[in-house]
């Protein structure tokens, strides 16, 4: 499908191309920075405050990615947004299990699991204005973008829906009344094929249109050596049509519609390593007693760097996700009213092989998902440059999300999940006493928000300015849950009934949550110089509750504890100082700040019995005390010599579970009795301590056009990738380098040669404990180095 796109978008494109221009060094209306030798570097028009204002005059901790950086760094999804933001990290193990974290906090596929559609995530999501509920959308590749704002700490005035961490603000390059085209078409190892490029143009004097695309697919970078089939491919399409209306200077309306679709033979993980418990031999992954020696399995490798597998479950990922939107601005001359209109949808279908070995463990696990989301806001936004401004708005929001759990189990899970005997009496367990057994569920989750929002800034004095923003959000969530067991053998005896009810039973239930929450912030900006501004903000966020829709608790008479379905919201405090400089007539920009956060009812998983009254303690996902994150950060961006600009970012993290006294148990001090353990005082999981990113930029004229170079590099620390925090879990330090160089002739068209992990870096970019805490530890190496090469074309 994929190459069909790529020929339909050279059919669109390149006809568009016939008049080049003279080469420029960015794309046509894209507004990040551009570097010269003659004006330094210019300024970069950001909207995280909802209007249009310089970056370096917002009293923020923010990073900006223009898309002409996208575009050299050949990013195409949120993913490739880390490798040039160091605060931003990002784990995922399949599209639908996708999260990003901005300083440590949101939410981590191993700690709050996104495959849970009763919680949201705790960095917002934002593309053109429109807010996109589910984490996993943003898996998916991206094209045409103009720039790239992530918005460091709780967003609790100005954003649809306020979020903890921060969020992400991705707006697309609108329409434009002058002729413009763009096409690429790369290739690359693994039969990697990558195609994108846009157009745009007037339809008449009134109205613009843009047509984007781009379609990437790739071999897979696992061999599956049971299978003969390599597993992890690539397989995306994306189109995304725009028109703008603009019948005059104080009113337009720019309309978006938009498709995405992943398709591919993914997403399976590699053995990683073995962890040891003080559980029973004959109940852990290794060892001569070990389930592995009980089944004469051995892992295909016990390098997850060789990329291989075994495992002998089914395996693909169909998901596609869209929408409509529009956003109007009517001039009214005091000020601006904003309209954004928005609905959206969500479709997912993936199938695993969940134990991850050539075991027939687990035959099938997936959850068909459909989610359908409506939004409006409201903004009236002062102009002017006078002492006072303000943004005052109200905001709508309603989803749905429905799905169908579904899980089979195969011929050796019993002896791998229950044993050999059950019960006090040591009842014999048939070997197929799960073969064939599973469930089937429905599960239907909605939510409705809505929210008044306003700041105002004052101007003190004329170099001191204050901001107060005020924002109150009520929530209402409803969540119905209900799953059936079948299939296996026929039982009739106790001890393997309540075995096998012991690995699937089934449950029924409903909950209702209801919150409502005041949240915004307050900041001082001192403009000390034309060169320097410094702030000091204190910001009050909450990420809301939600409803556990992955099964509950059960008490003493195998009933749902109810108490346990509802997850109170999230409530983070952030206090920040800053410092942002333009130095040497701006061929220097040297950002600072330091902060301190803290989040009370941190939505984690818990494991205790005083509410729930259960047989036998579990973990289940609730909230505990308090998480506190301080760090400070740096961002560089210089111009050095005519043609050659480098830019670096530094963050610093310390992150703690200040007070988290009932927490899941590392693997290394469990045993048959062990539920339960303390982890405060412990580092808070999937931080890195440090995260550092570079780049370079050099373009260098040689005849009618120019040599180009471009290199970026991003390292993190180790840090643990499980909130058990156990020594088997650790993810280890790391470096990303990615390279080209290419040559760009007089009429803008680019040859390049390009190196994608140039360094050939091993690392894991996460990790999953085999459920039942057997030891066995998976993860999902990086990807190899990739090289390949680029023809682009301008018009």
């Amino acid at each position: 499908m994929s190459r069909r796109l790529a020929g339909l978008l050279a059919t669109i494109v390149v006809p568009a191309l016939a008049t080049p221009l003279a080469a420029q060094t960015t794309t046509a209306g894209d507004p990040t920075r551009v570097e010269t030798a003659d004006d330094g570097i210019a300024p970069v028009i950001v909207t995280a405050r909802r209007r249009a204002e310089e970056e370096q005059r917002v009293p923020a901790a923010l990073s900006v990615v223009g898309g002409a950086l996208l575009d050299r760094s050949y990013t195409v999804n949120t993913q490739g947004l880390t490798t040039l933001i160091p605060s931003l990290n990002y784990s995922s193990a399949n599209p639908r299990n996708t999260a990003f974290t901005i300083r440590g906090l949101g939410s981590s596929v191993v700690a709050v699991s996104q495959a849970n559609d009763g919680l949201e995530s705790g960095v917002g999501f934002y593309v053109d204005q429109v807010y996109h509920a589910r984490p996993a959308t943003a898996a998916f590749d991206f094209a045409d973008i103009a720039q790239v704002e992530e918005l460091r700490g709780p967003q609790g005035t100005l954003f649809g829906k306020n979020t903890t961490a921060g969020a992400i603000n991705i707006t697309t390059r609108a329409p434009s009344f002058t002729r413009e085209g763009f096409a690429e078409l790369s290739y690359g190892s693994h039969d990697l094929v990558q195609a994108k490029g846009w157009v745009s143009g007037p339809i008449s004097d009134s109205v613009a249109y843009r047509l984007s695309v781009v379609s990437t697919r790739r071999d897979g970078v696992i061999a599956n050596i049971r299978t003969g089939r390599d597993t992890n491919t690539l397989g995306t399409q994306a189109v995304r049509g725009q028109l703008l209306f603009k019948p005059d200077d104080t009113i337009q309306m720019r309309v978006i519609a938009d498709f995405t679709n992943f398709q591919a033979y993914c997403c399976g993980q590699v053995y990683l390593r073995t962890g040891t418990s003080l559980r029973a031999a004959n109940r852990q992954f290794g060892g001569a007693a070990g389930l592995a020696a009980q089944f004469g399995y051995a892992p295909a490798s016990t390098n997850p760097y060789d990329r291989v597998t075994d495992i002998d479950g089914p395996l693909g990922t169909d998901t596609n996700e869209g929408g409509v939107s529009a956003i109007t601005d009517w001039n009214l001359g005091f000020a601006t009213l904003t309209s954004v209109s928005a609905w959206r949808f969500w479709n997912w279908d993936a199938e695993n092989d969940r134990d991850y070995t050539g075991l027939p463990v687990q035959l099938s696990q997936h959850i068909p998902s459909r989610q359908d989301q409506y939004s409006q806001e409201v903004r009236l936004a002062s102009n002017g440059a006078g002492p006072l401004s303000y943004v005052v708005g109200l905001y709508a929001f309603r989803q749905r999300i429905t799905g169908r759990p579904i899980s089979i189990y195969g011929p050796a899970a019993a002896r791998y999940l229950i044993g050999t005997t059950t019960g006090a009496n040591n009842t014999a367990v048939p070997a197929n006493l799960l073969d064939g057994y599973g469930q089937d569920g429905r599960t239907d989750f909605r939510s409705r928000s809505y929210a008044a929002f306003g700041e105002v800034n004052y101007r003190i004095v004329p170099r001191l300015t204050a901001t107060l923003g005020l924002r109150y959000t009520q929530e209402d969530k409803d969540g119905s849950y209900a799953t059936t067991v079948s299939g296996g053998p026929v039982v009739t005896n106790a001890a393997l009934v309540s075995a096998r009810l012991g690995v699937l039973r089934p449950q029924s239930y409903r909950a209702h949550d209801s919150d409502g929450s005041l949240s915004g912030r307050g900041n001082l900006a001192w403009q000390v110089s034309d060169a320097t501004l410094a702030y000091a903000s204190y910001a009050r966020g909450f990420k809301s509750g939600g409803i556990n829709m992955s099964g509950l608790p059960l008490d003493n008479s195998n009933q749902p504890v109810l108490a346990t379905a509802v997850v109170r919201p999230e409530r983070n405090e952030t206090y920040e100082v800053g410092l942002k400089n333009d130095l040497f007539d701006r061929r220097l920009i040297l950002n600072l700040d330091a902060f301190y956060t803290k989040v009370h009812d941190f939505q984690a998983t818990v494991v205790e019995n005083s509410l729930t009254q259960t047989v036998q303690l579990r973990g289940y996902l609730s909230n505990i005390p308090e998480v506190a994150v301080k760090g400070v950060e740096a961002d560089v961006t210089a111009l050095l010599l005519p043609g050659l600009s480098a830019r670096a970012n530094v963050a610093y993290a310390d992150g703690r579970y200040t007070d988290y006294p009932a927490g899941p148990c590392p693997l290394e001090v469990q045993t048959a009795a062990t539920t339960r353990c303390s982890l405060t005082g412990r580092r808070l999981a999937s931080l890195p301590r440090f995260a550092i990113t570079a780049g370079l930029d050099y373009t260098h004229p040689i005849g009618r056009g120019a040599v180009v170079v471009h290199v970026d590099t991003a390292s993190r620390s180790g840090y643990n990738g499980d909130p058990s925090l156990s020594r088997y879990t650790t993810i280890d330090a790391y470096n990303l380098t990615n390279a080209n160089i290419g040559y760009r002739f007089a009429d803008g068209t680019e040859l390049i040669v390009w190196a994608r992990n140039l360094l050939d870096a091993d690392y894991i970019q996460n990790l999953t404990v085999q459920a039942g805490n057997s030891g066995l530890i998976l993860g999902s190496p990086s990807d190899p180095r990739t090289i390949g090469g680029t023809v682009r074309f301008r018009m």
